[in-house]
């Protein structure tokens, strides 16, 4: 199993003036856009070929939802900040997916950077994506790094006209992107407990060697979650702190219940990580109980045999003038005092509880 990495290597990076886009060597993938703008009475969706389709949009009154899959064809961010007037610096923090969750305000925009987390069944790890969304008065831009996601849901709510969505402006889509990501949290954390309830019958019952690396790759998921949940934490609350014209009050609600399930993500991955830590310490009070059981058994066992050892050894010993070494019956007496001495030292350690 491949590990993530923790952190990512900047070295591309050293030298270079703030706001210079580096594209990884091998990303010459055509970068895919598609379109969806709305209003409560019609829905228009399409693939957009070019950055520059994207400026009929800027300005209407309906809301317009471009998504951007694989931003990594060299070219295709600079085209961006052309077209739609964006900041250098924001555009090097799209392209560098190792950010940490945050907001910006730029005045006619705001930068919401998120981190999508989805759990592979197949690699039995936590997936995580960044998502990078640019919410404008009447436009949302998310750029995500891999085509294909779990926004499927608020799609058809936009073509069904199904809740509120058509109804309210680009904070809401905003918003409701956001509580999306946030939901599936639940998700990961469903799947992740589902393990650690597993490995925590493991560890009480029959640890086994490989149950230390299980717990500690446990533990690497969760440092993982609390790399995403913890920051969002912190934007959804300073978007609440945040007076901005593309902020109305009538999502204001939202954001707080937002907040809330944020929060309930994080009180979780902590009590998962304690829960961790209790079950590390439980595995090897487990194993070091088995060692010392294993140990006391061997001890006794010694302890029995030693005074043996001494009888055969006395008895054994090849002198020409030896007491009773010529008696029939020596060997009979010699078995009988082992085994009397065997009863009378297995009944004192019964009777001390040593058995």
């Amino acid at each position: 199993m491949a590990r993530k990495k923790l952190f990512r290597s900047r070295g591309k990076k050293l030298g270079l003036p703030p706001g210079t886009l580096v594209y990884p060597a091998a990303a010459q993938q055509t970068t895919r856009m598609t379109m969806l703008a709305y209003d409560e009475n019609r829905v228009v969706e399409k693939a957009l070929e070019r950055v520059e389709d994207c400026l009929p949009f800027k300005d209407r009154n309906t809301v317009t939802w471009i998504n951007v899959d694989e931003i990594a064809q060299p070219g295709a961010l600079e085209a961006f900040g052309r077209v739609m007037d964006f900041h250098a610096l924001m555009l090097e923090d799209i392209l560098n997916t190792d950010q940490r969750p945050k907001i910006e305000d730029f005045g006619d925009y705001l930068f919401i950077v998120a981190k999508m987390l989805e759990y592979d069944a197949l690699r039995q790890e936590v997936v995580i994506e960044q998502l990078s969304l640019v919410v404008g008065p009447n436009y949302v831009i998310s750029f995500q790094e891999r085509p294909g996601d779990f926004f499927d849901p608020i799609r058809n709510r936009i073509r069904n006209a199904l809740g509120r969505i058509r109804k309210l402006k680009a904070d809401y889509l905003a918003y409701t992107l956001l509580d999306v990501i946030v939901d599936n949290y639940f998700l990961v954390l469903d799947k992740l407990g589902e393990k650690i309830e597993r490995l925590e019958e493991i560890v009480l019952t029959n640890p086994r060697p490989g149950t230390e690396q299980q717990i500690f790759h446990l533990k690497r998921e969760l440092i993982f979650l609390r790399k995403a949940a913890g920051p969002l934490r912190d934007v959804v609350s300073e978007i609440q702190r945040l007076e901005s014209p593309l902020l109305g009050e009538s999502t204001a609600p939202f954001w707080r219940d937002l907040y809330d399930h944020v929060v309930r993500v994080t009180d979780s991955i902590d009590a998962f990580r304690d829960l961790l830590g209790g079950m590390m310490d439980s595995y090897w009070t487990t194993v070091s109980t088995r060692t010392g059981s294993v140990m006391k058994v061997l001890a006794l066992f010694s302890t029995i045999f030693m005074p043996l050892t001494f009888i055969t050894g006395v008895f054994g010993m090849n002198f020409r003038n030896f007491p009773q070494l010529e008696w029939p019956h020596g060997f009979e007496w010699s078995l009988g005092l082992m085994a009397l001495t065997t009863v009378v030292m297995v009944a004192i350690f019964r009777w001390k509880r040593w058995l």
